[in-house]
């Protein structure tokens, strides 16, 4: 019974629906963990994601190149370790850059950080890639797969994809609106 429950719900979802959802599950948690951060640090509550609505995409791009390019270092760790620091580190320098170019605001700031490049990335985050890399694809994402198959079989596959392709079309409007904002336009 349950081997034919895993092949209803594999046929329920093609791979880019799956990576849709992946997405946008952690950017979602991505958001979390930047909310109760500012609830920490800050001790009251700011959206420190570029959008509106509660996620934060960067999270999800990250986990999603986790998920395609650096899982097939699993079984070696020193591999996963150093793809996953290379990496974000990179990803992370990136997309900071874009986002100084175009909107003339920095998301985050390593300028103090020993040993830091253009204060967008540093040696601690680095290495703090590293064993997030680790911790996500040996720990947190198979955790959240499981979960998510579990969940799958109890949604009816229409509304499921019906959902799956409402969330990019709200995240494109929220990208506009937003990008809008910060530009100075509304």
């Amino acid at each position: 019974m349950e081997a034919s429950k895993a092949l209803i719900i594999k046929k329920k979802l093609t791979d880019i629906q799956y990576i849709i959802l992946y997405f946008f599950l952690y950017s979602f948690i991505g958001w979390l963990m930047e909310t109760f951060y500012s609830l920490l640090v800050l001790g009251h509550f700011t959206n420190r994601g570029f959008l509106v609505g509660p996620i934060c995409p960067i999270y999800g791009f990250g986990a999603i190149l986790m998920i395609l390019f650096i899982s097939k270092y699993k079984k070696n760790s020193i591999k996963l370790f150093l793809a996953s620091a290379f990496i974000f580190s990179a990803f992370e320098y990136v997309v900071g850059f874009a986002l100084e170019a175009i909107f003339a605001a920095k998301w985050w700031d390593y300028t103090y950080d020993f040993f830091n490049l253009n204060g967008r990335i540093s040696i601690l985050y680095t290495i703090a890639w590293g064993f997030i890399g680790l911790l996500f694809i040996n720990h947190i994402h198979p955790f959240f797969s499981k979960k998510i198959e579990k969940s799958l079989t109890a949604i009816p596959a229409y509304i499921l994809k019906v959902l799956i392709y409402l969330m990019p079309i709200i995240l494109i409007i929220d990208t506009i609106f937003s990008s809008l904002k910060y530009l100075g336009i509304l």
